[in-house]
């Protein structure tokens, strides 16, 4: 065993290495390509295609020239400085095509998309050559291609887990995108010095063609590449079900994929000790795949609250062990990862080796290795398309999963029963996994993930549906008051309680009133439960409304909320189902106003919506004197990484300002000219009707009630960012931020409150002036009263609550907390 352990070592090294960079490429071109083509799920889809189509081309159309060399090493190392070669240029290329992209896109589609699969393919052909060219190194028969291709394939499996976990964890939070991808080019490099020093004359082999079933050949290869769609399904299925149980953060994303690698490694490298020493291969490789479905379709089965007492345990034993609370998060993540994922694809991954020993010839290992992987790689593709557009959207999670299970069990009858010598017991075996899937897939019930919804179960869940790349819920809640909350991926986005109506309605009609110009173009970033893009309906003069959101589930959930003005089906609003930066990118269309409103800083791929990038993209789409606002809240980041979001937003907008739209909640107004509040101009703004109460029913009864509003200029904002870093596309920090304090909310609304300035009012009265510092002093008396709660002192609580309450008995936002008259 030593020695054997010996012999593979070298190899299996290089192919961690190989593992290992190609996964850290890998999410580093997708990150590029969604700042190039979008976020929506078919431009996802469409750059994981092109690096898979890649891989599999490579696997195909190297394997045949493996064979033919007598120094495979050497050609790894080829292949492996050809990977960290091209790696770079993509890399620097993808960093400057967005606006190329744009503009081809517009003439000529095809080709700027022809590009794209171009630049993301062609490095993952290479990639897709490397698992042959090392298998060839170590194996030249079918006698032994089970144990050493199966053990080096579990290798290059630990090396793309450790590449999925270094990249999210390690890589990009501290050299960035472009130093992540230098990283990856460099171990390429490494590996393939490495390769060269192995690459002695000893190491050559001939090739010895033997008689083969080639029938048999290209049902196995059918067959394994139908379970590559059926794995890929899976992995489609669970990043999208089970993030209810875990978070929209990155760290989560990596965790569950990593989970699914691991189990990968592990079934290849359990199965590669025995595999040669099995005579029915046929009947163990179905019996493999249709297990993997039936166990699977058994984790959903069995879901229920038992799995959060489980997280819960984990992430306090970890926390009490480490005291990172990043630490007890993941542990959280890795719980729900395990159970539901990491049993199917250790199945899934014990198959490899079977499928190389029903593949592989004597003499051509490149080829078989090459044919297997290649295969399966495309059936990965057709798989996660067909999972992803057709089946999720038609039938739901649940009905997914039962129709890719019992398509496992298919490939398993035919498997078994492919081999007429195949024992009883194999056929018993298979019949009664059949049996019990098809059971599953009809029992189970359809609202499986829907019941299990955090908020469904404390409410009424009013609007479900498991759609294109994400799950849209809207849930009623509250007893006394009732109102909805939208759910995305399990994870609360918003609702329409009076608080969240308050700050959304700032939001848009707060610049619309303030801005200097008379504004005629309005676009909003992010539809949500459509409170922001409604405030729009009703400001007059505007005779282009715009909102922009990435998915359409929340288009149709958005009439279900209360306080938006109809405005999913208003004609006077137009809603582009589009990713936000891909809708600025390429239209050339300006607006005198854009306002922001994503989801939280800290969720998977939305750094890209608060980058100084970003801020200079949207700058490039205002007409001479207008205005972007940048939601800002408070309490779903640490206070340095709340510095580093106001950093990106003032190295962009020359002149900017801070206004509190709620307690939780801040506003950034950025222009590129100096902000002056025409105090006659604002009230005759304030005074539309349809404005005017608009702004009321959140507490907004008066002018100087929103001039109170106001918290910094310019220069207060520059002094608490200080010399923070900002978040920029190559440095996307905040996605990558450590978990929040519990005390960090407590913290940072203080720190902005102490940096208050007076509005810069123009043709303003003293009775004005006077008006609007009462209605300050009033506002932060009812913050302090917030705060006063969070830490517990009753006694300061009920004096600032006191206070509010005497001075503005009848504003309905305070009387909302406070209770009272809220008409």
């Amino acid at each position: 065993m030593p020695q054997r352990l010996t012999l593979t070592a070298p190899p299996a090294l290089l192919l961690f290495a190989s593992g290992f960079s190609a996964l850290v490429f890998q999410v580093v071109w997708v990150r590029q390509l969604s700042l190039i083509v979008g976020v929506d799920v078919y431009a996802v889809t469409a750059g994981v295609a092109a690096f898979m189509a890649g891989l599999a081309l490579g696997s195909l159309l190297l394997g045949p020239a493996i064979d033919r060399s007598n120094y495979p090493f050497r050609f790894y190392a080829l292949l492996e400085a050809g990977v960290a070669l091209c790696g770079i240029a993509v890399t620097v290329a993808l960093a400057h095509f967005a606006p190329s992209f744009a503009i081809i896109e517009n003439s000529a589609a095809p080709v700027a998309w022809l590009i794209v699969f171009a630049l993301v393919g062609v490095p993952a052909v290479l990639m897709g050559g490397t698992l042959p060219a090392v298998v060839r190194s170590v194996a030249a028969s079918n006698r032994d291609i089970g144990r050493k291709g199966g053990r080096l394939y579990a290798a290059n499996t630990a090396g793309a887990i450790a590449g999925t976990l270094a990249a999210a964890f390690l890589l990009i939070p501290y050299l960035g995108v472009s130093g992540t991808a230098y990283a990856a080019a460099a171990l390429s490099f490494l590996a393939a010095a490495l390769a060269l020093v192995l690459a002695s004359p000893a190491q050559a082999q001939t090739i010895s063609p033997a008689n083969v079933n080639y029938r048999n050949v290209r049902l196995a290869l059918f067959l394994y590449s139908v379970a590559g769609g059926i794995a890929l399904g899976y992995e489609v299925i669970w990043t999208q079900s089970i993030v209810q149980f875990m978070s929209t953060r990155t760290f989560a994303f990596a965790i569950v994929l990593a989970t699914y690698l691991i189990g990968l490694a592990a079934g290849s490298a359990l199965a590669s000790r025995w595999v040669d020493r099995v005579r029915d291969h046929w009947s163990i490789f179905g019996l493999l795949i249709a297990g993997a479905g039936l166990v699977g379709l058994c984790g959903i089965a069995f879901l229920g609250n038992w799995i959060i007492m489980l997280q819960s345990m984990a992430e306090y034993w970890l926390l009490q062990l480490t005291g990172n609370q990043l630490a007890g998060m993941s542990a959280r993540f890795a719980v729900a990862a395990i159970l539901i994922v990491l049993p199917t694809t250790l199945l899934l991954g014990a198959a490899f080796p079977f499928a190389l020993k029903l593949v592989v010839e004597d003499g051509r290992t490149g080829s078989g290795v090459g044919l297997v992987s290649g295969w399966n790689t495309l059936g990965s593709i057709v798989g996660t398309v067909l999972t992803g557009f057709v089946l999720v959207p038609t039938f739901g999670f649940v009905g997914s999963f039962g129709i890719l299970a019992v398509a496992a069990t298919v490939i398993g009858l035919i498997a078994v029963f492919r081999n007429v010598a195949a024992v009883r017991l194999h056929r018993i075996a298979i019949a009664s996994v059949c049996i019990l899937t098809l059971a599953l897939a009809f029992l189970v019930p359809s609202d499986r993930f829907a019941s299990l919804l955090p908020g469904a179960q404390a409410g009424r869940l009013v609007f479900y549906e498991e759609g294109l790349g994400a799950t849209v819920a809207v849930v009623e809640q509250g007893r006394d008051r009732k109102f909805r909350r939208l759910y995305i991926q399990g994870v609360s986005n918003t609702g329409d309680s009076l608080p969240s109506l308050r700050y959304m309605r700032l939001q848009a009609l707060l610049p619309l009133i303030t801005m200097q110009k008379r504004p005629q173009a309005a676009m909003v970033v992010g539809l949500g439960t459509g409170i922001t893009a409604g405030a729009l309906l009703t400001y007059d003069g505007l005779n282009q409304r715009v909102a922009a959101e990435l998915l359409p589930g929340v288009q149709r959930a958005a009439n279900l909320f209360n306080g938006n003005f109809n405005a999913a089906s208003s004609p006077d609003l137009d809603i582009r189902l589009r990713d936000g930066r891909r809708e600025l990118l390429g239209s050339e269309e300006s607006y005198d106003l854009v306002t922001l409103e994503p989801p939280p800083p800290s969720a998977a791929g939305v750094a890209n919506l608060y980058s100084t990038d970003f801020y200079r993209l949207a700058a490039a789409r205002l007409r001479p004197g207008g205005m972007v606002a940048q939601w800002l809240p408070l309490p779903t980041q640490n206070d340095e990484d709340t510095r580093s979001l106001v950093r990106s937003f003032i190295d962009v907008f020359p002149h900017a300002s801070l206004w509190t739209t709620e307690l939780h909640e801040m506003l950034l107004v950025g222009s590129f000219e100096p902000m002056n509040l025409d105090v006659a101009q604002m009230s005759a703004r304030f005074e539309q009707p349809g404005v005017r109460q608009a702004l009321r029913e959140v507490g907004v009864n008066s002018l100087p009630e929103l001039m109170a509003t106001f918290v910094m200029d310019r220069k207060g904002l520059e002094t608490y960012a200080g010399d923070a870093a900002p978040v920029t596309d190559d440095m996307p920090r905040i996605e990558y931020a450590a978990w929040v304090r519990p005390d960090t909310f407590p913290t940072v609304l203080p720190k902005l409150l102490a940096l208050a300035s007076e509005p810069p009012l123009v043709n303003a009265d003293a009775a004005f002036i006077t008006s609007t510092k009462q209605e300050r002093e009033i506002l932060h008396t009812f913050y302090n009263a917030g705060l006063s709660a969070y830490r517990g002192d009753r006694d300061a609580w009920q004096r600032n609550a006191g206070f509010v309450s005497d001075h503005a008995p009848d504003n309905a936002y305070y009387a909302w907390f406070l209770g009272g008259n809220t008409q």
